[in-house]
C-alpha cells in the first residue's frame, strides 16, 4: 500500500454528469426556439397559435433525431449486488451496477450502496467507445492500467472483441448504420420544413413520412442486436439483464408522430385544402383577395359639371 492505497489506482475516478455533445445540440434548438418566442407577438390572430404549434413540433422532431445519437440509454440495465471492488483485495461492497448502450459505445455505471464505503466514494461512469475509428480493446486496456473496479472491468470485458461472447460486431455494425439512418432522417426533416415554407404543402407531408421511415428504420437496425443472444452477466448472486432504454421508446413515439403528421398533411390537402391553408396561413384576405373598397368618396364639383 501507497499511504493506504493501491499503487496502480492512484486517484478516484468522479461520475460524469452530463455528456457535452448532448449539451451543445440542446443548446442550439433552444436558442432557436427562444429566436422564434421573440417574434411570435409580431404574428396577429390565430396565425399566431398555428406558428407556435406548427415551430416548437418541428424543433422537438429535430432535437430529439440529433440528441439520440449521442444518448447511452438505447439499452439500459441495473443490478444491485454484493461484489468485489478492486483486484487482489478480499474486501466487497454492496453496489449498484448499470449497464448503458448507445449507438457509439457502451457507459457502464458504479455506484455505491451507500456511495461512502470503504474510506471511499464508490461512484463511477465510464464510457468505452465503439463506433468506427475507436478502438474498444484500446479503452478496455487502458481501464486496466488505470485500475478500474473489478465490476466494471468485468462487464466491458464482455463487449471486447475477444470475449467469447461475440456482441461487439452486432453493436457495433448496428449502432453504425442506425446513426446513419438518423443523419437521413435529419436531413429529410430539413428538407420537409423547406417544402412547407415554400410552400409546396403535399410534398412537406410525403417528406414528413420519409422522415419517419427513416427513423423506424435506424430502430429496426438497432434491434439487430437481439438476433444474437447476450451472455450472462453475473455479478455476485445477481444477474445484469438489458431492456430497451429511454432512447430507443423517444424514438418509437417520434417517428409514430412524423407518421400521424404527415398523414395528417396529405390527407387535409385532398380532403379540405382550405383547412390545411388556414393552419399555415396562407388565406388572404378577402378584401385583399378581391381589392375591395368598403367606402368611396366622390367629388361633387365633378358630378355638378357632369363629369
Amino acid at each position: 500500500l501507497f499511504d493506504g492505497i493501491y499503487p496502480f489506482y492512484p486517484q478516484q475516478r468522479k461520475a460524469a454528469v452530463f455528456d457535452i455533445s448532448t449539451i451543445i445540440v440542446i443548446v442550439v434548438f433552444l436558442t432557436l426556439a427562444c429566436s422564434f418566442l421573440l417574434i411570435i407577438p409580431g404574428i396577429r390572430g390565430r396565425a399566431r397559435l398555428y406558428w407556435t404549434l406548427r415551430v416548437l413540433l418541428s424543433l422537438f422532431v429535430g432535437v430529439v433525431i440529433v440528441v439520440v445519437q449521442f444518448t447511452g440509454d438505447w439499452e439500459t440495465g441495473w443490478v444491485q449486488a454484493n461484489t468485489s471492488y478492486k483486484s487482489f483485495s478480499p474486501v466487497q461492497v454492496n453496489a449498484d451496477i448499470g449497464l448503458h448502450i448507445g449507438l457509439a459505445g457502451v457507459n457502464i455505471t458504479l455506484r455505491g450502496n451507500p456511495v461512502k464505503q470503504i474510506n471511499e466514494t464508490i461512484n463511477y461512469n465510464e464510457h468505452f467507445p465503439w463506433n468506427f475509428g475507436a478502438d474498444y480493446d484500446r479503452s478496455y486496456s487502458q481501464g486496466l492500467q488505470k485500475g478500474l473496479p473489478s465490476p466494471i472491468l468485468y462487464v466491458a470485458e464482455k463487449f471486447s472483441t475477444q470475449s467469447p461472447c461475440a456482441v461487439h460486431r452486432q453493436y457495433r455494425i448496428a449502432g453504425h448504420y442506425a446513426s446513419a439512418t438518423l443523419w437521413v432522417a435529419f436531413c429529410t426533416w430539413i428538407i420537409s420544413n423547406i417544402l412547407f415554407s415554400m410552400p409546396v404543402l403535399i410534398y412537406g407531408g410525403y417528406m414528413l413520412l420519409v422522415t419517419g421511415a427513416f427513423m423506424i428504420f435506424s430502430l429496426l437496425s438497432f434491434s439487430t442486436v437481439r438476433s444474437s443472444p447476450m451472455c450472462l452477466i453475473q455479478i455476485g448472486t445477481s444477474t445484469l439483464h438489458v431492456a430497451y432504454g429511454g432512447s430507443f421508446w423517444l424514438m418509437v413515439a417520434v417517428g409514430l408522430l412524423c407518421f400521424v403528421l404527415g398523414i395528417t398533411v396529405v390527407a387535409m390537402h385532398h380532403l379540405n385544402l382550405d383547412l390545411l391553408k388556414t393552419f399555415f396561413d396562407l388565406r388572404e384576405d378577402n378584401a385583399e383577395e378581391y381589392q375591395e373598397m368598403p367606402e368611396v368618396f366622390i367629388n361633387p364639383h365633378f358630378v355638378n359639371k357632369g363629369l
